[in-house]
């Protein structure tokens, strides 16, 4: 985040702090996809990932009066975003149910080498992204993070018009997809 980043996001935390609802909205809204890669980083699933934002703005609510680095907001959301992750890793371990096992072999889930395969494939998907300009990178994040992301505050947030998004983002894909193919690993269907 930019350095005017966090003066925003401060200026943002002191109105919510104060009782404005609009600037906890908006800091709501500017944060949100952040955490939601900060949780799925830690390996939970959309629902898991969704009970950790949700607990982690719970928390930012129950401890506005003890934040005293309001421009350090940024880093002790995603502080407790992981640590509600871990909890969350942790508990689901504990509790998980055993399998069932199917009737048939057949029916059973696919074989690992799937998974090993699609975890590859995303890693390599994602060291892609990671190659394109940060307008791209920035772009592609909140519409792989956020369902349905609301283009007026996609143009707010990155200093598009709203009408450039749509095609912005197609030459995001399309330059994507040229990446993926010219490196020549694995199958991009």
């Amino acid at each position: 985040m930019a350095k005017t980043d966090h003066s925003r996001v401060a200026a943002l935390f002191d109105a919510a702090r104060e009782g404005d609802r609009a600037a906890l909205d908006e800091l709501v809204s500017l944060l949100t996809p952040l955490l939601w890669q900060v949780a799925r980083d830690q390996g939970l699933d959309v629902d898991q990932a969704a009970d950790v934002v949700q607990t982690t703005w719970l928390r930012l609510l129950g401890s506005f009066a003890e934040i005293r680095s309001p421009v350090a907001l940024t880093g002790w959301l995603i502080t407790v975003t992981k640590r509600e992750a871990w909890r969350t890793g942790e508990k689901r371990q504990v509790e998980r149910p055993l399998p069932e096992l199917p009737e048939r072999l057949a029916e059973a889930s696919p074989a690992p080498e799937e998974g090993v395969l699609r975890d590859d494939q995303r890693a390599r998907l994602w060291r892609a992204v990671d190659t394109l300009p940060e307008r791209c990178r920035s772009l592609l994040r909140i519409v792989a993070f956020v369902h349905r992301p609301d283009y007026a505050e996609v143009g707010a947030r990155l200093g598009m018009p709203r009408g450039s998004i749509g095609p912005t983002r197609g030459r995001c894909l399309a330059r994507l997809r040229e990446q993926l193919l010219a490196n020549g690993e694995g199958d991009w269907l």
